[in-house]
């Protein structure tokens, strides 16, 4: 009897190593695929041959935390939906709005403030909101200030009737090409995260200014596929842990994003 137990009890711990081993490969050979707009600086860009953004480098330390294997995929940003619901990305992380999307997604908790304000060129006659009546104002696609000044959007109806004072809403593909219809006189201002605003005047120094007033505020999540919570949770958790041990903090310093627009400390 007393070698049965001592053959069973060996058994037990084989295949307790077995289970524990497996659990270390599943983690390993686990993949998290993020999908973001590759023109989208400081949150997400290319820089060589390297994919780099203060929201990349916070998922490539969430999978260095779980162990994952981090896949950053440039995606086309109308096309964000047909992938995330396909399956070929688990999430949309890169300076992501939550405002008017809510039910479009299984979110994160919020954890940047994000404010749309307004871009113009140096000097330039523009100086408040009302000085863009009769101008061209140009807009990122498919993000929520472009639904708002479109008078889209019933939950800011002041943001529409500001946009029915422009002479033209010029809605483009990508942050990058509407700045640089504002540098060649294409458009008269441009509407747009603070965040990407303060990292081209960084890039561009003299070049931009901005309007003091704020056309509206949001907030920057992750999103997942709708009732996709258990990878929510796990994302999440370990979001939280970055922004405990400073983590958060030192990549916001290395993008230049103000600490006080974390909302996770």
């Amino acid at each position: 009897m007393k070698k049965l137990m001592i053959v069973l009890a060996a058994a037990a711990a084989v295949f307790a190593g077995c289970d524990k081993a497996g659990d270390a490969k599943a983690s390993a050979e686990k993949k998290f695929v993020v999908g973001f707009d590759a023109d989208f600086p400081p949150y997400g860009f290319k820089e060589g041959d390297t994919y780099k953004g203060f929201d990349l480098d916070l998922a490539r330390a969430v999978c260095a935390k779980k162990g994952w294997t981090f896949v950053p995929n440039p995606i086309n940003w109308d096309s964000k939906d047909m992938e995330l619901n396909s399956g070929a990305i688990d999430c949309i992380w890169n300076g992501f709005t939550m405002q008017g999307r809510e039910d479009g997604y299984t979110w994160s908790m919020p954890y940047v403030d994000n404010s749309q304000v307004v871009l113009v060129k140096a000097g330039s006659a523009i100086k408040s909101l009302k000085d863009l009546a009769g101008k061209n104002v140009g807009v990122q696609t498919d993000t929520p200030v472009q639904k708002a000044l479109a008078g889209k959007d019933d939950d800011n109806k002041k943001v529409g009737e500001l946009g029915k004072t422009f002479k033209q809403l010029v809605v483009m593909p990508n942050y990058n090409q509407a700045v640089n219809e504002l540098n060649m006189g294409g458009v008269d201002a441009v509407a747009m995260d603070v965040g990407v605003a303060k990292k081209k005047m960084a890039d561009l120094p003299g070049k931009f200014e901005l309007l003091a007033e704020v056309v509206m505020t949001e907030t920057y999540g992750i999103g997942f596929k709708k009732g996709n919570v258990a990878l929510k949770d796990e994302v999440e958790a370990v979001l939280r842990e970055l922004a405990k041990d400073g983590t958060m903090a030192k990549v916001a310093d290395e993008y230049k994003i103000e600490k006080n627009a974390l909302l996770l400390k």
